[in-house]
């Protein structure tokens, strides 16, 4: 199928059914570029938000929203230029130290993050580093798990953002500090799987800084409509590239100032390569 100018709203169900479907039958499929090629930045939120509608009538709910993309180690691994952004699902969170069952993704890699919890709703446009600043409540060391719809990770910005920002599954640390315990783009940060550190970095390779990752998401998503809220989880983005993971692995961020996180992928251990 193609399209003509603009993707109308049968050609925005079509894309956002195929990652649906994708999801339903743990089979990816082509890029979304590949059958609308002129498809828009907007377009793809466009089919991101169809399918966030088919999971919350469903009987799912929006607990938060990630940043992707924003640090240039992220970029340079996807081929884009440019953040995005997604949304965090209720089915997504899994507690630290539990099985994740790894068969329920279809190409995961798992990135660290310093999340942010919202204790006050923040709307843009005009959000301000103190604004952002004032709405934090607590900062907790993440893991996400990314995942991609797409096949062999073919993606570009275009494909990422209709696939929910590549969004899979979030574990969030379980000792809550206040934001000035960390210097944000100071904090060190050690990712290691099985024993072995597969990366290292600051937290200022998120944008210059995690916070200035939530200023840029309130004042993106503010004039479409949508507050961050209070009592969501923010992921600002990947301190370090995002690594493969697989059943067996333990996965295990240190962020200084914040302590550790760590996330068990279920099933027998598989030999990594090194």
């Amino acid at each position: 199928m193609r399209q003509e100018e603009i993707m109308d709203s049968s050609a925005i169900d079509d894309a956002a059914g195929r990652l649906l479907r994708a999801y339903d039958k743990a089979r990816p499929v082509a890029p979304i570029v590949e059958d609308f090629p002129t498809a828009t930045v907007d377009d793809a939120y466009r089919i991101q938000q169809q399918q966030v509608r088919t999971w919350t009538a469903a009987g799912d709910r929006v607990k938060g929203h990630k940043v992707g993309l924003s640090s240039a180690a992220m970029q340079r691994q996807m081929g884009v230029h440019q953040p995005d952004y997604g949304h965090l699902l209720a089915g997504m969170f899994h507690l630290e130290h539990q099985p994740i069952d790894a068969g329920a993704y279809l190409q995961p890699r798992i990135e660290p993050e310093i999340a942010f919890v919202l204790g006050r709703d923040l709307t843009g446009p005009g959000v301000t580093v103190a604004d952002a600043f004032r709405a934090v409540e607590y900062v907790v060391p993440a893991l996400e798990i990314v995942d991609s719809r797409i096949t062999d990770w073919r993606i570009s910005i275009v494909d990422t953002i209709a696939d929910n920002a590549s969004s899979g599954g979030v574990v969030l640390g379980s000792t809550p500090h206040p934001l000035n315990a960390v210097d944000l783009p100071m904090a060190g940060c050690t990712f290691g799987i099985n024993g072995h550190v597969v990366g290292t970095g600051t937290g200022g390779a998120v944008l210059g800084s995690p916070i200035n990752a939530l200023v840029w998401l309130a004042n993106t998503v503010g004039p479409l409509g949508i507050t961050l809220q209070a009592g969501h989880v923010v992921l600002p983005g990947s301190i370090t590239r995002a690594e493969p993971v697989q059943a067996g692995d333990t996965v295990v961020a240190t962020v200084a100032g914040l302590g550790s996180v760590t996330a068990v992928m279920a099933g027998p251990h598989a030999q990594r390569e090194n």
